[in-house]
C-alpha cells in the first residue's frame, strides 16, 4: 500500500476543484481502496464479491476528496483511511438482512468460542460453549440454529463433516469419480504458497506452529517445551497466523 500525498495536486485541486485534477488524485489513491477493501475481504464469507467492496471503497475515497482540507495540516492517507472503511461496512450492512439482536448471539457464541480456545489451548466442545455462556446445552443449540438462518449458503464455502474436515457444499454435489485437474492445480499452489510463507516466519513461530498443528500439541504443553508460558505461546501462535494470512491475502488479490 503506497500512496504519496502530491501537494502541487491537492493545491491545484482545492483551488480549481478541477475533474482533471480530481481524477489523478483518485488514480493516485486507488492503492488505499485496494489494500482496505482487501484486508478485509479476507475475513469475510466466500459469498461477499470483492468487487462490490472495491466499488463502496471508490465511493468512500471520492467523499473523502471531496471534504478534505490540506490546510488543516492532516495528512490525506490518515483522513480517508477511517472513510474508505467506513463506506464498505455501509456496504456490507446493506447486503446483511439479518436482524442485530441475532447478530449479537452470533458474536456472543464466537467470542464464548474464542475466550476457551484460548484458555483451553484446543477448541472448546458445544458444552464447553454452552457453559460458558451460561446455557443449557439445547438452548445453545437454539442459538446456533437461529444463527445458521441468517448465514449465506455459498456453494464455494466451507462445512465441517462429522470427521471434522472442512468441505465445501461443491464437493457434496460434484462427481468423486471424476478427476479435477483445477482443484489439482489449486492445491498444489496453494501449497507451495504456504510453504513460502511459512518460511518468511522466524524460527520460534515456526516451531509453535509445528508443534501445533503436526504434533497436535496444546498451547500449554508447547509453553512446557519451549519453557515460555502459555500465554506468550497464544501471541506467538496469534502473531504467525496473522503473518501468513496477511502474505496469503497479497499473494491471492495479486
Amino acid at each position: 500500500m503506497k500512496a504519496v500525498m502530491n501537494n502541487n495536486l491537492w493545491q491545484e485541486y482545492t483551488a480549481y476543484r478541477s475533474q482533471e485534477v480530481r481524477e489523478k488524485l483518485l488514480v493516485q489513491y486507488l492503492p488505499l481502496v485496494k489494500y482496505v477493501a482487501g484486508k478485509m475481504m479476507f475475513s469475510l464469507p466466500t459469498c461477499v464479491d470483492y468487487n462490490d467492496l472495491l466499488s463502496a471503497g471508490v465511493m468512500g475515497l471520492i467523499g473523502a476528496l471531496e471534504r478534505f482540507d490540506p490546510q488543516q495540516g492532516v495528512k490525506f492517507e490518515t483522513f480517508v483511511l477511517p472513510r474508505i472503511k467506513g463506506a464498505i461496512l455501509d456496504e456490507l450492512r446493506t447486503l446483511d438482512w439479518a436482524p442485530r439482536s441475532l447478530r449479537s448471539k452470533a458474536r456472543m457464541v464466537e467470542r464464548a468460542s474464542e475466550r476457551l480456545e484460548k484458555g483451553l489451548g484446543r477448541s472448546a466442545t458445544s458444552h464447553e460453549i454452552a457453559n460458558e455462556l451460561d446455557m443449557g446445552i439445547e438452548e445453545y443449540g437454539g442459538v446456533l440454529l437461529e444463527v445458521s438462518k441468517a448465514s449465506l449458503l455459498s456453494l464455494d464455502g466451507s462445512r465441517a463433516e462429522d470427521n471434522e474436515q472442512l468441505t465445501s457444499m461443491y464437493d457434496l454435489l460434484e462427481n468423486k469419480q471424476s478427476e479435477n485437474p483445477l482443484r489439482g492445480m489449486e492445491t498444489v499452489e496453494m501449497k507451495g504458497l504456504l510453504v513460502e510463507a511459512i518460511e518468511g516466519l522466524n524460527e520460534q513461530e515456526k516451531i509453535v506452529m509445528a508443534l501445533y498443528y503436526y504434533e497436535e500439541l496444546t498451547l500449554k504443553e508447547i509453553g512446557q517445551v519451549l519453557n515460555i508460558t502459555e500465554s506468550r505461546v497464544s501471541q506467538i501462535h496469534s502473531k504467525a497466523l496473522d503473518s501468513l494470512k496477511g502474505v496469503l491475502q497479497q499473494e491471492v488479490l495479486n
